[in-house]
């Protein structure tokens, strides 16, 4: 049996004790998560195309690791101007092993639903100022008189 898994804005095909590269999901390692969003399942002759999902159709996977994927250079230029910039880029990931394939999700083991994961958020910008301490002065000497 076979599934085709939409997560990530990517489809793809699993069955049964497959590992797949997905784009990263809020899970710890070890976790078992249920993947929802079924396009089509296959057993042998028999085909069950969702429109646009299957409904009621899971694909139970246990969290291998958070990853990281290649490190990817991003460089542009503007012929006869000197201009160049440069900026990389590295993919978080998330690696999954396939447990089991149901038509009914609800005969899979109890698991976390896939969540993507919350984008991540600069907490130093909603931090309330600190209040400053005003420093005393020190007593301001007069010059001497000049005889």
């Amino acid at each position: 049996m076979y599934a085709l898994v939409k997560t990530g804005g990517k489809q793809y095909r699993v069955s049964k004790d497959d590992t797949i590269l997905v784009e990263r999901l809020s899970a710890d390692e070890g976790e078992q998560i249920i993947l929802s969003d079924i396009v089509m399942l296959g057993d042998g002759d028999k085909v069950t195309i969702g429109t646009p999902r299957v409904d009621g159709a899971g694909v139970s996977a246990t969290v291998v690791r958070q990853t990281r994927g290649p490190k990817i250079i991003i460089f542009r230029r503007k012929r006869r101007k000197n201009h160049r910039r440069t900026q990389g880029h590295r993919q978080d990931l998330t690696l999954l092993k396939i447990n089991e394939i149901a038509e009914d999700a609800r005969s899979l083991k109890t698991a976390k639903p896939e969540t993507k994961a919350a984008p991540k958020k600069a907490t130093a910008a909603k931090k309330a100022p600190a209040k400053k301490v005003a420093a005393k002065k020190a007593p301001v000497k007069k010059a001497a008189a000049k005889k």
